[in-house]
């Protein structure tokens, strides 16, 4: 009769470790599909045009050229091709430099004063020698600094493509540039506004003559695996019975 309730209770025990095991296996495979998951979504943006456009279809009509000039071939004698139209490219030249600091100060004091006495001739039951004297001073002061400051430097390059052009002529670019390395991604976007008279010898355009200029850089691999596993290993240690 012992050895069937010691053969139950070792039963019991192996099928509580058995359930622990698959407990714990079950959730290691729930947080490395959440991690998985993180990590392979893709960030959000701030640029809200489309990052590419296609040209316009030519108009296939028989445009009316005469001897000399045709207009269905035009092409500036005296300058390279500029980008003018929807679906051309530019290549913009990131050089951000950006820097802010605040200062900030601020004191208070306040200061009271009681008195009172009491002198032998205010009729009391008893004589006084001297005049009682009684008086308490408070102060209260506070003073606060603040400063903060903080620095940015962005530079790189991106082409990026004609997506509207504006009734004055000015050009409405946007582009992405997405780059892939062993365990993660890194997106630069870029979109603004673009004055063709700014757009140097090989379509350049500095990042600081774009106007309503949107510029940002993201990246998908938030979490290495070192951090990974210490996040792992202290969810798991603060499970474990031991």
């Amino acid at each position: 009769m012992r050895a069937e309730t010691a053969e139950v209770t070792d039963m019991t025990h192996y099928t509580q470790h058995c359930s622990w095991s698959r407990i714990r296996r079950d959730l290691l495979l729930l947080v490395m599909s959440g991690f998985l998951a993180a990590c392979s979504v893709t960030p959000g943006t701030i640029v809200q045009t489309p990052t590419t456009a296609k040209p316009v279809p030519a108009d296939r009509t028989a445009a009316p050229n005469g001897a000399i000039y045709r207009a269905a071939a035009y092409k500036p004698l005296f300058e390279d091709r500029r980008a003018r139209f929807i679906g051309d490219t530019l290549t913009i030249q990131i050089t951000e430099n950006t820097s802010a600091g605040k200062q900030g100060a601020g004191s208070s004091s306040r200061s009271g004063k009681v008195a009172a006495s009491v002198d032998p001739t205010t009729g009391l039951p008893f004589n006084l020698k001297n005049p009682i004297s009684i008086g308490a001073n408070s102060s209260l002061s506070n003073e606060e600094k603040a400063a903060s400051s903080s620095s940015n430097n962005f530079s790189g390059t991106i082409s990026v493509t004609v997506v509207d052009v504006l009734e004055n002529g000015n050009l409405v670019v946007s582009g992405e540039k997405q780059i892939a390395f062993d365990r993660g991604a890194e997106f630069v976007r870029f979109s603004g506004v673009v004055n063709p008279d700014t757009i140097s010898l090989g379509n350049n355009v500095p990042s600081t003559k774009v106007a309503d200029a949107r510029i940002e850089y993201r990246t998908n691999s938030q979490l290495d695996a070192a951090q990974v596993v210490s996040i792992l290993a202290r969810f798991f240690l603060s499970l474990s019975p031991l």
